[in-house]
């Protein structure tokens, strides 16, 4: 197996997911702070877990890396 060195385990990098998300699929409440945009960005952990809902692509990223996170987009 190949190692890929930026997302070794040692540095600590955890990898997250980013994916588009509509605001229509999500509940009320949370529909309700979207100030009526019509999708919004989800890093998502490993597991499925929603760890944040952003209004855009690269602001997911940013939060991502900002959080010792590796992103890596979903389609």
């Amino acid at each position: 197996m190949t190692d890929f060195p930026s997302f070794s385990a040692e540095a600590g990098k955890r990898i997250v997911y980013v994916r588009e998300v509509k605001t229509a699929d999500l509940p009320e409440e949370i529909r309700a702070k979207t100030a009526g945009l019509d999708h919004l960005y989800a890093i998502h952990a490993e597991g499925g877990e929603v760890l944040a809902l952003v209004p855009d692509r690269a602001q997911a990223f940013v939060v991502a890396r900002q959080n010792e996170m590796s992103p890596v987009s979903v389609h």
